[in-house]
Protein backbone atom coordinates (compact mmCIF):
# COMPACT_ATOMS: atom_id res chain seq x y z
CA UNK A 1 0.00 0.00 0.00
CA UNK A 2 1.20 3.77 -0.82
CA UNK A 3 0.09 5.23 2.50
CA UNK A 4 1.47 5.47 6.03
CA UNK A 5 -2.20 4.78 7.50
CA UNK A 6 -1.09 5.22 10.88
CA UNK A 7 0.63 8.92 9.97
CA UNK A 8 -2.80 9.58 7.76
CA UNK A 9 -5.09 8.42 11.05
CA UNK A 10 -3.53 11.07 13.04
CA UNK A 11 -4.09 13.97 11.24
CA UNK A 12 -7.79 13.05 11.77
CA UNK A 13 -8.70 13.74 15.63
CA UNK A 14 -12.12 11.79 15.47
CA UNK A 15 -10.38 8.66 14.05
CA UNK A 16 -7.93 6.66 16.31
CA UNK A 17 -7.68 3.36 18.35
CA UNK A 18 -10.37 4.52 21.27
CA UNK A 19 -12.85 6.57 18.70
CA UNK A 20 -15.82 4.60 17.38
CA UNK A 21 -15.02 2.97 13.43
CA UNK A 22 -16.35 5.28 11.51
CA UNK A 23 -17.58 3.36 8.10
CA UNK A 24 -20.13 5.70 7.40
CA UNK A 25 -18.61 7.40 5.15
CA UNK A 26 -20.47 8.05 2.07
CA UNK A 27 -22.88 9.81 4.54
CA UNK A 28 -20.06 12.32 5.15
CA UNK A 29 -16.37 11.86 6.15
CA UNK A 30 -14.05 12.93 8.71
CA UNK A 31 -12.16 15.89 8.01
CA UNK A 32 -8.64 16.94 8.99
CA UNK A 33 -7.41 18.56 11.96
CA UNK A 34 -5.93 21.31 8.41
CA UNK A 35 -9.45 21.86 7.83
CA UNK A 36 -10.80 21.89 11.48
CA UNK A 37 -7.82 24.94 11.84
CA UNK A 38 -8.74 26.42 8.52
CA UNK A 39 -12.21 27.46 9.45
CA UNK A 40 -11.31 28.94 12.76
CA UNK A 41 -8.66 30.70 10.98
CA UNK A 42 -11.31 32.28 8.88
CA UNK A 43 -12.93 33.81 11.66
CA UNK A 44 -9.60 34.75 13.69
CA UNK A 45 -8.16 36.36 10.99
CA UNK A 46 -10.41 37.35 7.76
CA UNK A 47 -14.42 37.49 8.53
CA UNK A 48 -15.95 39.78 6.30
CA UNK A 49 -18.51 40.03 3.34
CA UNK A 50 -16.96 40.23 0.00
CA UNK A 51 -16.36 42.95 -2.07
CA UNK A 52 -15.38 45.71 0.45
CA UNK A 53 -12.33 48.30 0.22
CA UNK A 54 -10.99 47.34 3.61
CA UNK A 55 -8.30 44.65 4.73
CA UNK A 56 -10.69 41.48 5.93
CA UNK A 57 -13.01 41.84 2.79
CA UNK A 58 -10.02 41.65 0.92
CA UNK A 59 -8.48 39.03 2.22
CA UNK A 60 -12.08 37.15 1.76
CA UNK A 61 -12.24 37.61 -1.86
CA UNK A 62 -8.78 36.60 -1.93
CA UNK A 63 -8.73 33.23 -0.14
CA UNK A 64 -12.47 32.69 -2.50
CA UNK A 65 -10.10 32.78 -5.42
CA UNK A 66 -7.55 30.56 -4.03
CA UNK A 67 -10.44 27.84 -2.81
CA UNK A 68 -11.65 27.83 -6.56
CA UNK A 69 -8.11 27.94 -8.18
CA UNK A 70 -7.42 24.48 -6.05
CA UNK A 71 -10.76 23.08 -6.99
CA UNK A 72 -9.88 24.05 -10.88
CA UNK A 73 -6.75 21.59 -9.66
CA UNK A 74 -8.83 18.71 -8.28
CA UNK A 75 -11.09 18.15 -10.79
CA UNK A 76 -8.74 19.42 -14.16
CA UNK A 77 -10.99 21.93 -14.68
CA UNK A 78 -9.46 24.48 -17.77
CA UNK A 79 -10.83 28.05 -15.82
CA UNK A 80 -11.28 28.17 -11.94
CA UNK A 81 -14.38 31.28 -12.83
CA UNK A 82 -16.14 27.39 -13.63
CA UNK A 83 -16.22 26.47 -10.40
CA UNK A 84 -19.17 27.44 -8.67
CA UNK A 85 -19.51 27.41 -4.99
CA UNK A 86 -22.78 26.77 -2.84
CA UNK A 87 -24.60 25.29 0.39
CA UNK A 88 -24.91 21.25 -1.23
CA UNK A 89 -24.89 19.22 -4.31
CA UNK A 90 -28.39 18.97 -4.41
CA UNK A 91 -29.69 22.38 -3.83
CA UNK A 92 -26.86 23.62 -7.12
CA UNK A 93 -28.90 21.12 -9.04
CA UNK A 94 -31.89 22.37 -8.75
CA UNK A 95 -30.52 25.58 -9.78
CA UNK A 96 -28.89 23.94 -12.74
CA UNK A 97 -31.86 22.07 -14.23
CA UNK A 98 -34.70 24.95 -13.56
CA UNK A 99 -31.88 27.55 -15.80
CA UNK A 100 -31.56 24.55 -18.39
CA UNK A 101 -35.84 23.66 -18.23
CA UNK A 102 -35.99 27.44 -19.50
CA UNK A 103 -33.91 26.55 -22.71
CA UNK A 104 -36.59 23.06 -23.07
CA UNK A 105 -40.15 22.70 -24.63
CA UNK A 106 -42.23 19.57 -24.35
CA UNK A 107 -41.66 16.77 -25.51
CA UNK A 108 -37.84 17.21 -25.23
CA UNK A 109 -36.23 14.39 -23.71
CA UNK A 110 -34.06 13.91 -20.18
CA UNK A 111 -32.67 10.37 -19.82
CA UNK A 112 -31.62 9.46 -16.31
CA UNK A 113 -31.20 5.94 -14.51
CA UNK A 114 -32.01 3.58 -11.96
CA UNK A 115 -28.78 3.95 -10.18
CA UNK A 116 -28.56 7.51 -9.21
CA UNK A 117 -28.77 9.25 -6.10
CA UNK A 118 -32.12 11.07 -5.76
CA UNK A 119 -30.06 14.42 -6.08
CA UNK A 120 -29.38 13.35 -9.73
CA UNK A 121 -32.85 12.14 -10.51
CA UNK A 122 -35.62 14.63 -8.39
CA UNK A 123 -34.47 18.31 -9.98
CA UNK A 124 -35.26 16.48 -13.50
CA UNK A 125 -38.25 14.83 -12.62
CA UNK A 126 -39.12 18.19 -11.32
CA UNK A 127 -38.84 20.07 -14.38
CA UNK A 128 -40.10 16.72 -16.99
CA UNK A 129 -43.69 17.54 -14.97
CA UNK A 130 -43.30 21.41 -14.95
CA UNK A 131 -42.50 21.54 -18.52
CA UNK A 132 -44.04 18.70 -20.13
CA UNK A 133 -41.00 16.67 -20.76
CA UNK A 134 -40.50 13.06 -21.86
CA UNK A 135 -37.92 10.88 -18.84
CA UNK A 136 -36.50 7.96 -20.08
CA UNK A 137 -34.84 5.33 -17.41
CA UNK A 138 -31.74 3.60 -17.75
CA UNK A 139 -31.74 -0.06 -16.16
CA UNK A 140 -29.24 -1.66 -14.28
CA UNK A 141 -28.17 -5.33 -14.46
CA UNK A 142 -28.70 -6.73 -11.00
CA UNK A 143 -26.74 -9.33 -11.22
CA UNK A 144 -23.81 -7.00 -10.29
CA UNK A 145 -25.25 -3.50 -10.33
CA UNK A 146 -23.51 -2.19 -13.44
CA UNK A 147 -25.58 0.18 -15.52
CA UNK A 148 -27.40 -1.67 -18.99
CA UNK A 149 -25.11 0.26 -21.50
CA UNK A 150 -27.82 -1.66 -24.16
CA UNK A 151 -30.74 0.26 -22.07
CA UNK A 152 -28.83 3.53 -22.34
CA UNK A 153 -28.54 3.55 -25.68
CA UNK A 154 -32.15 2.48 -26.30
CA UNK A 155 -32.65 5.78 -24.27
CA UNK A 156 -31.31 7.89 -26.22
CA UNK A 157 -33.25 10.07 -29.68
CA UNK A 158 -33.03 13.51 -31.28
CA UNK A 159 -35.00 14.88 -28.70
CA UNK A 160 -32.77 14.08 -25.74
CA UNK A 161 -31.61 17.39 -24.18
CA UNK A 162 -30.38 16.08 -21.36
CA UNK A 163 -28.35 12.95 -19.73
CA UNK A 164 -28.16 12.68 -15.89
CA UNK A 165 -25.94 10.00 -14.55
CA UNK A 166 -23.80 9.34 -11.07
CA UNK A 167 -20.02 8.56 -11.42
CA UNK A 168 -19.86 6.37 -8.37
CA UNK A 169 -22.94 4.92 -6.69
CA UNK A 170 -23.74 5.97 -3.57
CA UNK A 171 -25.16 2.69 -2.74
CA UNK A 172 -23.39 -0.46 -4.82
CA UNK A 173 -20.37 1.33 -5.59
CA UNK A 174 -19.87 1.00 -9.14
CA UNK A 175 -18.08 3.14 -11.13
CA UNK A 176 -19.87 3.99 -14.50
CA UNK A 177 -17.82 4.30 -17.97
CA UNK A 178 -18.81 8.52 -17.95
CA UNK A 179 -16.50 9.03 -20.34
CA UNK A 180 -18.54 6.95 -22.92
CA UNK A 181 -21.83 7.87 -21.68
CA UNK A 182 -20.56 11.82 -22.29
CA UNK A 183 -19.76 10.64 -25.82
CA UNK A 184 -22.90 9.17 -26.41
CA UNK A 185 -25.03 11.33 -24.70
CA UNK A 186 -23.08 13.95 -27.15
CA UNK A 187 -23.62 11.97 -30.14
CA UNK A 188 -27.10 12.64 -29.53
CA UNK A 189 -27.18 16.23 -29.07
CA UNK A 190 -27.35 16.29 -25.55
CA UNK A 191 -26.08 17.96 -22.60
CA UNK A 192 -24.31 15.54 -20.14
CA UNK A 193 -24.82 15.67 -15.74
CA UNK A 194 -22.75 13.91 -14.10
CA UNK A 195 -22.90 13.40 -10.24
CA UNK A 196 -19.43 12.90 -8.55
CA UNK A 197 -20.84 13.08 -4.86
CA UNK A 198 -19.21 9.32 -4.23
CA UNK A 199 -16.07 9.39 -6.61
CA UNK A 200 -14.43 12.71 -5.57
CA UNK A 201 -13.02 10.59 -2.59
CA UNK A 202 -12.30 7.88 -4.09
CA UNK A 203 -10.97 8.08 -7.67
CA UNK A 204 -9.22 10.81 -9.64
CA UNK A 205 -11.58 13.36 -11.41
CA UNK A 206 -11.25 14.89 -15.19
CA UNK A 207 -13.60 17.05 -15.94
CA UNK A 208 -12.16 17.69 -19.48
CA UNK A 209 -11.23 13.44 -19.75
CA UNK A 210 -14.69 12.45 -19.20
CA UNK A 211 -16.01 14.93 -21.20
CA UNK A 212 -19.19 16.26 -19.23
CA UNK A 213 -21.54 19.69 -19.84
CA UNK A 214 -21.57 19.67 -15.75
CA UNK A 215 -20.10 18.01 -12.80
CA UNK A 216 -21.30 18.34 -8.83
CA UNK A 217 -19.70 17.26 -6.15
CA UNK A 218 -19.72 17.76 -2.06
CA UNK A 219 -16.90 18.63 -0.27
CA UNK A 220 -18.01 16.71 3.26
CA UNK A 221 -18.36 14.06 1.19
CA UNK A 222 -14.17 14.09 0.43
CA UNK A 223 -12.77 15.33 3.93
CA UNK A 224 -13.96 18.64 3.85
CA UNK A 225 -16.89 20.84 5.18
CA UNK A 226 -20.47 21.01 4.67
CA UNK A 227 -20.68 22.93 1.00
CA UNK A 228 -21.16 21.74 -2.76
CA UNK A 229 -19.67 22.39 -5.71
CA UNK A 230 -20.75 22.56 -9.29
CA UNK A 231 -18.34 22.59 -12.14
CA UNK A 232 -18.94 23.54 -15.70
CA UNK A 233 -18.12 24.79 -19.28
CA UNK A 234 -17.79 28.38 -19.11
CA UNK A 235 -19.77 29.25 -22.21
CA UNK A 236 -23.00 27.15 -20.73
CA UNK A 237 -22.33 28.80 -17.06
CA UNK A 238 -22.62 32.29 -19.00
CA UNK A 239 -25.24 32.23 -21.68
CA UNK A 240 -27.93 29.47 -19.35
CA UNK A 241 -30.74 31.87 -17.71
CA UNK A 242 -29.44 31.79 -14.13
CA UNK A 243 -31.77 32.97 -11.30
CA UNK A 244 -30.34 35.53 -9.53
CA UNK A 245 -30.98 38.84 -7.45
CA UNK A 246 -29.85 41.94 -10.14
CA UNK A 247 -27.26 43.13 -8.23
CA UNK A 248 -25.05 40.06 -8.53
CA UNK A 249 -22.56 39.97 -11.40
CA UNK A 250 -23.92 38.76 -14.47
CA UNK A 251 -20.73 36.55 -15.11
CA UNK A 252 -19.37 33.18 -14.02
CA UNK A 253 -19.10 31.76 -11.79
CA UNK A 254 -20.85 34.65 -9.62
CA UNK A 255 -24.11 34.53 -11.66
CA UNK A 256 -24.84 31.06 -9.94
CA UNK A 257 -23.94 31.86 -6.33
CA UNK A 258 -26.64 33.61 -4.52
CA UNK A 259 -27.12 35.53 -1.71
CA UNK A 260 -24.00 35.50 0.79
CA UNK A 261 -21.42 32.58 0.40
CA UNK A 262 -20.61 31.05 3.64
CA UNK A 263 -17.18 32.31 3.53
CA UNK A 264 -15.47 30.07 6.48
CA UNK A 265 -16.61 26.50 5.00
CA UNK A 266 -14.79 27.62 1.33
CA UNK A 267 -11.70 28.54 3.60
CA UNK A 268 -12.02 24.63 5.00
CA UNK A 269 -12.68 23.52 1.63
CA UNK A 270 -9.11 24.93 0.49
CA UNK A 271 -7.63 23.31 3.05
CA UNK A 272 -9.30 20.34 2.67
CA UNK A 273 -7.45 20.12 -1.06
CA UNK A 274 -4.26 21.21 0.39
CA UNK A 275 -4.34 17.99 2.26
CA UNK A 276 -5.22 15.81 -0.17
CA UNK A 277 -2.32 17.67 -2.30
CA UNK A 278 -0.39 16.64 0.34
CA UNK A 279 -1.18 13.45 0.23
CA UNK A 280 0.37 13.37 -3.07
CA UNK A 281 3.11 14.99 -2.01
CA UNK A 282 4.64 13.30 0.23
CA UNK A 283 2.97 9.45 -0.24
CA UNK A 284 2.86 9.06 -3.82
CA UNK A 285 5.24 11.32 -6.08
CA UNK A 286 6.67 7.50 -7.25
CA UNK A 287 3.44 7.91 -9.94
CA UNK A 288 4.34 11.10 -11.37
CA UNK A 289 5.63 9.53 -14.59
CA UNK A 290 2.25 8.23 -15.07
CA UNK A 291 0.88 11.83 -15.42
CA UNK A 292 2.46 13.41 -18.27
CA UNK A 293 1.59 16.79 -18.87
CA UNK A 294 0.80 17.62 -15.12
CA UNK A 295 2.96 19.53 -12.83
CA UNK A 296 2.72 20.96 -8.87
CA UNK A 297 -0.80 20.84 -7.24
CA UNK A 298 -2.96 19.12 -10.21
CA UNK A 299 0.12 16.65 -10.36
CA UNK A 300 -0.15 16.00 -6.70
CA UNK A 301 -3.24 15.95 -6.38
CA UNK A 302 -4.04 13.07 -9.48
CA UNK A 303 -1.39 11.02 -7.64
CA UNK A 304 -2.83 11.25 -4.56
CA UNK A 305 -6.53 10.14 -5.77
CA UNK A 306 -4.79 7.27 -8.07
CA UNK A 307 -2.84 5.65 -4.95
CA UNK A 308 -6.00 6.31 -2.44
CA UNK A 309 -7.68 3.90 -5.50
CA UNK A 310 -5.21 1.51 -5.18
CA UNK A 311 -4.58 1.24 -1.58
CA UNK A 312 -8.85 0.93 -1.56
CA UNK A 313 -8.95 -1.54 -3.81
CA UNK A 314 -6.88 -3.46 -0.78
CA UNK A 315 -9.29 -2.72 1.41
CA UNK A 316 -12.49 -3.83 -0.60
CA UNK A 317 -11.04 -7.15 -0.84
CA UNK A 318 -11.09 -7.30 2.83
CA UNK A 319 -13.64 -5.91 3.40
CA UNK A 320 -16.11 -8.35 0.94
CA UNK A 321 -14.22 -11.33 2.03
CA UNK A 322 -14.74 -10.85 5.48
CA UNK A 323 -18.81 -10.07 4.68
CA UNK A 324 -18.77 -13.56 2.62
CA UNK A 325 -17.70 -15.50 5.35
CA UNK A 326 -20.66 -14.09 7.62
CA UNK A 327 -23.60 -16.61 7.37
CA UNK A 328 -26.54 -15.05 6.00
CA UNK A 329 -24.83 -12.21 4.71
CA UNK A 330 -25.85 -11.24 0.84
CA UNK A 331 -24.10 -8.70 -0.94
CA UNK A 332 -25.15 -6.54 -3.90
CA UNK A 333 -22.80 -5.29 -6.63
CA UNK A 334 -19.19 -6.45 -8.18
CA UNK A 335 -17.70 -8.88 -5.59
CA UNK A 336 -15.25 -10.17 -8.20
CA UNK A 337 -11.46 -9.28 -7.39
CA UNK A 338 -10.35 -9.07 -10.54
CA UNK A 339 -13.14 -6.26 -11.31
CA UNK A 340 -12.62 -4.12 -8.03
CA UNK A 341 -11.21 -1.36 -9.79
CA UNK A 342 -14.49 -0.89 -11.45
CA UNK A 343 -16.21 -0.10 -7.96
CA UNK A 344 -15.56 2.69 -4.78
CA UNK A 345 -15.08 1.07 -1.44
CA UNK A 346 -19.12 1.18 -0.69
CA UNK A 347 -21.14 -2.18 -0.09
CA UNK A 348 -24.31 -3.11 0.73
CA UNK A 349 -25.55 -6.41 1.93
CA UNK A 350 -28.49 -7.69 4.10
CA UNK A 351 -28.06 -10.67 6.55
CA UNK A 352 -30.90 -13.08 6.87
CA UNK A 353 -33.40 -13.25 10.25
CA UNK A 354 -32.66 -9.27 10.36
CA UNK A 355 -33.37 -5.66 9.00
CA UNK A 356 -30.49 -3.58 8.00
CA UNK A 357 -31.91 -1.08 10.97
CA UNK A 358 -31.33 -3.97 13.28
CA UNK A 359 -27.92 -4.72 12.16
CA UNK A 360 -27.05 -1.03 12.12
CA UNK A 361 -28.84 -0.30 15.59
CA UNK A 362 -26.12 -3.11 17.40
CA UNK A 363 -23.30 -2.42 15.19
CA UNK A 364 -23.62 1.05 17.04
CA UNK A 365 -24.03 -0.47 20.44
CA UNK A 366 -19.78 -1.71 19.17
CA UNK A 367 -19.02 1.39 18.40
CA UNK A 368 -18.97 0.39 14.79
CA UNK A 369 -21.16 3.00 12.45
CA UNK A 370 -22.55 1.78 9.36
CA UNK A 371 -25.66 3.38 7.44
CA UNK A 372 -28.93 1.14 7.19
CA UNK A 373 -32.08 2.30 4.98
CA UNK A 374 -31.85 3.25 1.04
CA UNK A 375 -29.46 6.59 1.25
CA UNK A 376 -31.78 8.61 -0.85
CA UNK A 377 -31.04 5.94 -3.60
CA UNK A 378 -34.76 5.40 -3.89
CA UNK A 379 -34.67 3.80 -7.53
CA UNK A 380 -31.88 1.33 -7.35
CA UNK A 381 -33.16 0.09 -3.87
CA UNK A 382 -36.42 -0.25 -5.10
CA UNK A 383 -35.02 -2.69 -8.51
CA UNK A 384 -33.21 -4.54 -6.31
CA UNK A 385 -36.04 -5.27 -4.36
CA UNK A 386 -35.42 -3.47 -0.84
CA UNK A 387 -37.70 -0.57 -1.54
CA UNK A 388 -38.88 -0.83 1.61
CA UNK A 389 -35.77 -1.90 4.07
CA UNK A 390 -32.95 -0.93 2.16
CA UNK A 391 -30.07 -2.10 2.93
CA UNK A 392 -26.52 -2.37 5.25
CA UNK A 393 -24.17 -0.03 3.95
CA UNK A 394 -20.09 0.02 4.66
CA UNK A 395 -18.52 2.74 3.41
CA UNK A 396 -14.33 3.03 3.40
CA UNK A 397 -11.89 5.86 3.38
CA UNK A 398 -8.41 5.55 2.97
CA UNK A 399 -8.02 6.42 6.71
CA UNK A 400 -10.15 3.22 7.48
CA UNK A 401 -7.78 0.06 8.40
CA UNK A 402 -8.01 -3.92 7.77
CA UNK A 403 -8.13 -3.99 11.67
CA UNK A 404 -11.29 -2.09 11.52
CA UNK A 405 -12.71 -4.49 9.15
CA UNK A 406 -12.00 -7.37 11.86
CA UNK A 407 -13.73 -5.50 14.29
CA UNK A 408 -16.58 -5.16 11.82
CA UNK A 409 -16.55 -8.43 11.69
CA UNK A 410 -16.24 -9.64 15.20
CA UNK A 411 -19.22 -7.65 15.90
CA UNK A 412 -21.54 -8.90 13.11
CA UNK A 413 -20.18 -12.46 14.81
CA UNK A 414 -21.25 -11.86 17.93
CA UNK A 415 -24.67 -10.38 16.99
CA UNK A 416 -25.60 -14.08 15.47
CA UNK A 417 -24.37 -15.61 18.86
CA UNK A 418 -26.28 -12.88 21.02
CA UNK A 419 -29.42 -13.84 18.80
CA UNK A 420 -28.54 -17.04 19.78
CA UNK A 421 -28.21 -17.16 23.44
Amino acid sequence: MFFDTQAVREQFRMVGEHQPVFFDNPAGTQVPDLVIEAVADYYRRMNANSGGAFETSKSTDAMVMATRERLADFLNAPDPSEIVIGPNMTTLNFALSRALARTLKPGDEIVLTRMDHDANVAPWLRIAEDHGLVVHWVDIITADCTLDMDSLEAALSDRTRIVATVHASNAVGTINPVARIGAMAHAAGALYVVDAVQSAPHVPIDVQAIGCDFLLCSAYKFFGPHIGILWGRYDLLAELPAYKVRPSKNKPPYRWETGTPSFETIAGVGATIDYMAGLGRDYAMSLAGSFAGLSGRRLELRCAMTAVKQDEEVLIGALIEMLQGVPGVHIAGITDPARFSERVPTVVFTRDGYTPQQIAAYLASQRVYVWDGNYYAQEIMERLGHGEHGMVRVGLAHYNTLDEIARLGGALRSMSSAANC
